[in-house]
């Protein structure tokens, strides 16, 4: 094992180095000059060199990408064009928020997921069945942003249950504070977590619930609670774990159009804005984190995989 995580490290940090590189040179094809678009109705010819000149971007594209290469490796993913904000204390500021935008989804689509995917394979054929795959196709059919706006609508201009927009910091405004702001943008991200998730669960009980084991723990004796518990569950959820850890990463990085519903100023919503302002440095540094999410996903649910199932093993 320890083996196969050095290797998997390496590679991980080559496919890192890559999508950097990738970002770097495809987010300068993107038609547009940020210079302009940064002086406005105050650009001259004159004051766009001096501010490509400050910015560096008056350099060829190699020099500015063994520049960047080298402050990353420092740990500097250089400042803001836009804002001169620092990217790390943007990062700082938007992680936390997406992170428990992405938690709250999370716990809410898991939640929904397994007791309504084990419901159904137990149930099969029946109106229960039905009903769950119904709800499920419906949720996956339905955006994230759009189920967002109705829910600000019902729950918060309606029945005035829940903040319509805004982050509560969790230190500074309490537990409740925060997990209110948090509760309408979770179900309309977790609503379609659950609904892909649900398929799954569904599919892989299943499969093991007509194996030829569960049959032989049935015909011992074992109570049905203890053959779903101890035999179905645990070999069914090796397909699960590896949605739950790629679509988690989705969440981490998939947030934008809730965040913008919602005005949480997040990872998803930075990334956007600094889109559409050209930001290279900050354009570049949240879509490798984002990159460092995934690899980090993927290798979390291939140790998960020996937990699950000890007949796995990496050699």
């Amino acid at each position: 094992m320890a083996r196969y995580l050095i290797r998997r490290l390496i590679h991980s940090a080559f496919l890192i180095w890559g999508v950097a590189t990738l970002v770097f040179f495809a987010i300068r094809l993107v038609p547009g000059d940020p210079v302009v678009q940064m002086l406005g109705p105050e650009y001259t010819p004159e004051a766009a060199d001096a501010m490509r000149q400050k910015l560096g971007l008056d350099e060829s594209i190699g020099s500015q990408y063994v520049k960047w290469m080298g402050d990353l490796l420092r740990g500097d993913m250089g400042s803001s064009i836009a804002t001169n904000e620092t990217v790390v204390d943007a990062i700082r500021t938007g992680l936390p928020k997406t992170l428990s935008l992405s938690l709250v989804a999370f716990i809410i689509g898991v939640g929904i997921a397994l007791p309504t995917g084990i419901l159904a394979a137990l149930k099969r054929n029946t109106w229960i069945d039905y009903l769950a795959s119904l709800i499920a196709f419906i949720g996956v059919s339905m955006p994230g942003f759009w189920l967002g706006i109705l829910l600000i609508i019902v729950f918060s201009v309606n029945l005035g249950w829940f903040p319509a927009l805004g982050y509560a910091e969790l230190r500074d405004d309490g537990f409740r504070a925060w997990i209110e702001r948090l509760i309408l943008p979770g179900i309309a991200i977790g609503t379609a977590y659950a609904a892909i998730l649900m398929r799954f669960v569904r599919a892989g009980l299943l499969e093991t619930m007509s194996s030829d084991y569960i049959r032989t723990a049935r015909a011992k004796g074992v109570a049905e609670p203890g053959v779903i518990a101890r035999h179905a569950m645990r070999n069914a959820l090796i397909p699960v774990v590896t949605v739950m850890g790629i679509q988690l990463a989705l969440l981490l990085s998939g947030t934008v159009a809730v965040e913008m519903v919602f005005s949480i100023r997040g990872i998803g919503r930075i990334l956007i804005g600094a889109i559409f302002d050209r930001d290279y440095p900050m354009v570049q540094g949240i879509v490798l984190l984002i990159a460092v999410i995934f690899v980090l996903a993927n290798l979390a649910v291939d140790i998960l995989y020996t937990a699950i199932d000890p007949r796995i093993r990496y050699a």
